[in-house]
């Protein structure tokens, strides 16, 4: 397979939505939060459409137009505005809006010669991270800059059997939920344009761009205590961006019924032990998966007794605000919550402990209501955190494990006219040792892409519990003969 330096670009497009009247729309905490966390960089594999790569390029443009003609912010650009005192003679702090002036979005064309379907998700091997990393435009940068960048780059790969589309998106426009929802109206666009093309729009319905303000009402511009941003957020990337950390990649399939078997396991182990709190009635799948990832990535860190480890993960506020969040919300509304920390042996050692993690996720998420929100947002307010990525990544892990995704996004929604997608992949945007993104599986159940040093990718290969659970016919690494346990 070739080297990453193989892709050459081969065009480059801007595609702007029609004229509009100019607006502001005035960033909120969870946004301003992400301005110095990198571009979503998420992509999607499909076999060659029934016409040339000029043609789908046409094809993804034109139906780009009209997408952002409904989700105009898409298009626009950061802006940073300065609030002067009372008396209007020395600046107090700034605020951060989105610029919906049209200014627009890039289509890059890029061909990676040499490269197949095949080398981009070889069965039973690792995820090829220098390749894969290559679909993908604006890599390496931080949201900051979207007060230059575009807030929306599409690279179309074209390779020798089949088509990569990668997307880099700037998260402080809005969260992974909306960010789906926004490609599946874009493919929407493009599908029906295919089958009927005399249609001139098929304009989705309107999303909700008006932040959420705690207070009810229009929210107003979040100011924060500085009178620039530029020199707290790290915006000024290197180019070619520096190598990554090293870093391994897997696509872990759970089948349906893997996941409903993890989930009776959990619910008979905190039978067992007496559950008297109905916890195991409340057992969910994603408490099961959750806890056996967290449990197979402790054990593969090989921690000493004394050090404890967490389970983190991404939480979306919209349903558990009261009121919540209208459908069609278009920001970012996700906090990461975390499980209690308990020393490795109470996590790992005595029986019926995946039953007990499982009820320690369904804690956090029952802990995580309005009016925690409303406080995390206030505490937010009151002391503004903008927290360089490195810092940021080394507070969350801890040990433990970050699962972000999920698998209720349609990603294989995305049928942008010549069949659903073959796989999803992501960029190395935000990847680090105990990074699990959830994925839904292209027919059903769940795919976990797992980030993991070396060392302790090597340990979770050995590792019976996980195996176990993983469906054996969509694996990506074959079962290996040797398997450890703590």
């Amino acid at each position: 397979m070739p080297p990453a330096a193989a892709v050459r670009v081969a065009s480059r497009r801007t595609v702007k939505p029609p004229p509009r009247p100019r607006e502001r729309i005035a960033l909120t905490s969870w946004d301003l939060a992400l301005l110095p966390a990198d571009y979503l960089q998420y992509g999607l594999l499909f076999a060659p459409p029934p016409f040339s790569t000029a043609h789908l390029v046409d094809h993804l443009q034109a139906a780009l137009a009209s997408a952002l003609a409904v989700y105009y912010p898409v298009a626009g650009r950061l802006t940073t505005d300065q609030h002067l005192d009372a008396k209007g003679e020395q600046v107090v702090g700034c605020s951060v809006s989105v610029d919906c002036d049209g200014q627009g979005a890039e289509i890059v064309l890029a061909v990676a010669d040499g490269v197949a379907i095949a080398d981009v998700v070889p069965p039973e091997a690792d995820v090829p991270t220098a390749v894969i990393r290559s679909f993908f435009p604006l890599d390496g940068a931080v949201n900051y800059e979207g007060h230059e960048l575009p807030l929306f780059a599409v690279q179309v790969t074209e390779l020798d059997d089949g088509v990569f589309v990668g997307f880099a998106y700037n998260n402080a426009l809005s969260d992974g939920a909306a960010l789906w929802d926004f490609l599946n109206a874009w493919a929407k666009i493009a599908r029906l344009r295919l089958a009927l093309p005399e249609l001139e729009s098929g304009a989705p319905r309107a999303p909700v761009f008006e932040r959420w303000s705690p207070d009810a009402g229009v929210a107003a511009p979040v100011v924060l205590p500085y009178a620039d941003l530029a020199g707290i957020v790290i915006v000024k990337r290197p180019s070619p961006p520096p190598p990554p950390p090293e870093l391994r990649e897997r696509v872990l399939h759970f089948s349906p019924e893997s996941l409903a078997a993890l989930k009776e396991r959990a619910r008979q182990e905190l039978v067992a032990a007496g559950d008297d709190a109905g916890a195991a009635a409340a057992v969910t799948k994603f408490q099961a998966l959750s806890s056996l990832l967290w449990r197979c990535v402790a054990r593969s860190r090989r921690l000493a007794p004394e050090q404890e480890t967490a389970c983190r993960f991404a939480i979306d506020n919209r349903n558990r605000l009261r009121p919540p969040l209208p459908t069609g919300y278009f920001g970012n509304s996700v906090y990461t919550v975390s499980t209690e920390s308990v020393a490795a042996p109470e996590l790992l050692v005595p029986p019926g402990r995946l039953g007990w993690a499982a009820a320690a996720v369904g804690r956090a998420v029952e802990a995580h209501t309005d009016a925690d929100i409303r406080a995390r947002m206030a505490a937010w307010k009151a002391e503004p955190a903008l927290v360089p990525v490195p810092a940021a990544v080394a507070a969350l892990h801890r040990n433990g494990v970050v699962i972000v995704g999920s698998p209720r996004f349609d990603v294989y929604g995305c049928d942008f006219g010549w069949g659903k997608p073959l796989a999803v992949r992501s960029g190395r945007a935000a990847k680090y040792d105990g990074r699990v993104s959830l994925f839904p599986g292209r027919e059903g159940g769940v795919d976990a892409e797992v980030a993991l040093a070396p060392e302790h990718m090597a340990a979770v290969e050995r590792d019976g519990e996980l195996w176990a659970a993983v469906t054996p016919d969509a694996a990506s690494h074959e079962l290996p003969r040797k398997l450890d346990h703590y």
